[in-house]
């Protein structure tokens, strides 16, 4: 199922268009909203939120329209936005107990539950520190704690990452799959960051100048045409591509112990023969499977060379 779906939708800024005819279905699980900076993936969260009105189209979330169901939205919904959100001399158990209760969760229920997803994001032993007193790594988890209070259907993640050092963007991206793969909540990170994206969805949306440049499951959109397969060898092997050649395959490239071949038929129907044809030569197989080009590679054949070189990877 769909947890939002969204049909032919503009929205502009006075004379700019940030969003043209933008389609898409957002499906369950963690998925990405991915394109550089100023493609629109924020004005697209902003109007799912019901906070932009769009100029054309339509839009629903978790069944719920954009444009007259935006408070009901709100309430079921989570956003960690990508600026800083805290509200100065609170502690991080007064502010994340007062977002929930703007959710509409009673207050003694908002408390217990700011206690236990502050615990959960890591930061139980800081609950009552005042959040301006915070690292950059322990706002971003804050920010996190607030959008979870509530028991939120679908979260909105809006560069989750953005401030952090290795280390502390990879213990953010560890808690976010947690999230989406452990806990079964509906994630849709937005983010310019490739690796940040495969880390964490199986499903993504390519976005740039505002319009829908590719959707899918991140699988299939690394997957090359053809289905060639790579094979690794032990050691290197001159005579290895003849005997290939003799079972059928074309080779596509061969760097020293790393092979590209293409035949027809699936890697298990291939398989024997890649065998027969190292036992003939002497070679010693060390890795076989499906070739797939890199999630860079897959993402600037969507978006084209516009898109590039604003991606980080």
């Amino acid at each position: 199922m769909a947890v939002a779906q969204i049909r032919n939708l503009t929205v502009r800024y006075g004379s700019f268009t940030a969003l043209r005819d933008f389609t898409a279905d957002i499906p369950e699980g963690a998925v990405g909203l991915l394109g550089p900076n100023g493609a629109g993936k924020t004005t697209l969260l902003k109007t799912m939120l019901g906070f932009v009105k769009p100029a054309g189209g339509s839009a629903s979330v978790l069944g719920l329209d954009v444009q007259r169901d935006e408070r009901r939205i709100r309430q079921v919904i989570g956003l960690m936005p990508e600026q800083d959100c805290h509200i100065p001399g609170m502690s991080a158990v007064q502010f994340v107990a007062y977002a929930g209760e703007l959710a509409g969760m009673p207050s003694a229920q908002a408390l217990r539950r700011a206690h236990e997803v502050l615990e959960y994001c890591g930061l139980g032993e800081a609950r009552y520190r005042n959040v301006e007193t915070y690292s950059t790594g322990m706002k971003q988890r804050i920010k996190l704690a607030q959008a979870l209070v509530h028991g939120p259907k679908l979260l909105l993640l809006d560069e989750p990452t953005n401030g952090l050092d290795p280390a502390g963007r990879e213990d953010m991206l560890e808690l976010v799959r947690s999230v989406s793969h452990g806990k079964g909540v509906n994630v849709l990170i937005s983010s310019h960051l490739l690796p940040d994206i495969e880390r964490v969805c199986d499903y993504v949306i390519v976005v740039t100048t505002g319009q829908l440049r590719a959707t899918g499951r991140i699988e299939d959109l690394k997957k090359l045409e053809g289905q060639p397969l790579d094979i690794e060898l032990r050691e290197e092997c001159p005579g290895f591509g003849d005997r290939l050649i003799e079972e059928g395959f074309r080779v596509i490239s061969a760097k020293a112990l790393h092979w590209r071949v293409q035949a027809p038929g699936t890697p298990e129907e291939l398989l024997p023969r890649v065998m027969r044809a190292a036992g003939a030569a002497g070679a010693q197989i060390r890795g076989f499977g499906l070739a797939e080009r890199s999630l860079e590679e897959a993402f600037l054949a969507a978006v084209g060379p516009q898109g590039g070189p604003q991606f980080h990877v």
